[in-house]
């Protein structure tokens, strides 16, 4: 990525960390209520999972297309533009179901897919243009910093949601409201675009490699035992859209409330993402050890019937997410070539993707049945994440990891 005159690498990481805020006010704002949303068109619980897994999954399983295809192409901006306007669709149609009787329900599963696919399609092209400046500046703290911005859009997005949901008593005012945020998102990611000269590759390959070759290059092992112990995670880390519904269908809190209670998540994922993104810099992937015993706790407290013991494992459940989705893609980074970024953000988002949607059709199933197996089954799950992400250190030992 060849820079603009004046244009630094913080710079470039601030523009894509503000371009993140608007995009996370739109989807983060619709996610936050997404459980009530699917709950008020006659979906179970089972439904909820399902679906919400079903979203994870598309938004981490396709980066496997989108991913190598960035790569191949060389196109990552227009690929990250396409990714953001389809989320920027989705998002406030989703104000259209209640109103088509019948089909509403399927309208909201097909709009909360496509949203999650959006993600998948932009996910790739934008990490691996993050990476190559957050490269310059240290890349746990780069991708920690675009990370708290993020997050701030997606602290203020179930913000905007909840106050609309308050003034109106309905849900789909505050899907039609997030359009704004949206097209905004979009036209600053194209501005920045024309600013940055994006119509080169983000970092240009040795003089010795060529488009060809470099797909050809082999991702490490260690790369693919972390991608299976980030799949473990994903597996166990149950859906904000199943917690959400606990919380309505349990009466717990109002619909409004539901938004700023994943507020709170949102809080404590960007406060994860800065800290660990600063410890992963000075001490290494060793700070992720923390990341499965956080995914085992959220069962044991979300789905309680005391409102401060569920708000506690939610806040809990945003701090792993803030591991799982920025000092994580630091680790990825660091474990493979710069040139095969893209190919190994969507490898390794497939992996998650497909232990996503077994793990909310699980967790599903498993709400209605008995929750205490379910805190099992996700109990042994992380046991199994954190062993495979052990092996990884071992395999890969970089000059900033010791042995543990």
């Amino acid at each position: 990525m060849r820079e603009h005159a004046g244009w630094s690498p913080w710079r470039t990481i601030v523009g894509f960390g503000v371009v993140s805020l608007l995009a996370d006010v739109v989807y983060e704002g619709a996610r936050s209520i997404t459980g009530p949303l699917l709950a008020s068109l006659g979906a179970t619980a089972v439904v909820v999972g399902v679906v919400t897994g079903a979203g994870e999954a598309a938004a981490l399983v396709l980066r496997l297309v989108f991913g190598p295809l960035a790569d191949r192409t060389h196109r990552y901006w227009a690929i990250a533009i396409a990714g953001y306007a389809l989320t920027a669709v989705s998002v406030p149609l989703l104000a259209v179901t209640p109103f088509v009787g019948g089909a509403g329900l399927a309208l909201a599963c097909v709009l909360v897919l496509a949203e999650r696919t959006g993600k998948a399609v932009r996910s790739p092209a934008k990490s691996t243009l993050l990476a190559d400046a957050a490269g310059h500046v240290g890349m746990g703290r780069g991708l920690g910093v675009h990370k708290a911005l993020d997050q701030f859009g997606a602290f203020v997005g179930p913000l905007i949601v909840s106050g609309v949901i308050a003034v109106t008593a309905v849900i789909w005012p505050a899907m039609l409201a997030l359009a704004v945020p949206g097209i905004a998102a979009v036209v600053l990611l194209g501005w920045m675009r024309a600013r940055l000269d994006g119509s080169r590759q983000p970092t240009s390959p040795p003089a010795e490699a060529t488009a060809v070759d470099v797909p050809r290059e082999r991702l490490p092992r260690a790369f693919y035992l972390f991608a299976a112990s980030a799949g473990a995670v994903s597996a166990g880390l149950v859906t904000f859209g199943l917690i959400s519904f606990h919380l309505a269908t349990q009466h717990l809190v109002s619909v409004a409330v539901v938004p700023v209670v994943y507020a709170a998540a949102m809080g404590a994922e960007a406060i994860a993402a800065l800290a660990t993104g600063y410890l992963y810099d000075r001490h290494g992937a060793r700070v992720l050890v923390v990341l499965p015993v956080l995914v085992a706790v959220v069962p044991l407290l979300a789905f309680r019937g005391v409102v401060g013991v569920v708000v506690l494992g939610v806040v809990i459940w945003g701090a792993a997410t803030g591991l799982q989705d920025s000092t994580a893609k630091a680790l990825v980074a660091d474990l493979v070539d710069r040139n095969r970024r893209a190919s190994a953000y969507g490898v390794f988002a497939a992996i998650q993707g497909a232990a996503a949607v077994s793990g909310g059709a699980v967790a599903g199933a498993l709400y209605e049945r008995s929750l205490p197996a379910l805190a099992v089954v996700v109990a042994v799950t992380q046991a199994v994440a954190l062993l495979l992400l052990l092996a990884s250190l071992r395999a890969h030992r970089p000059p900033s990891v010791v042995d543990m």
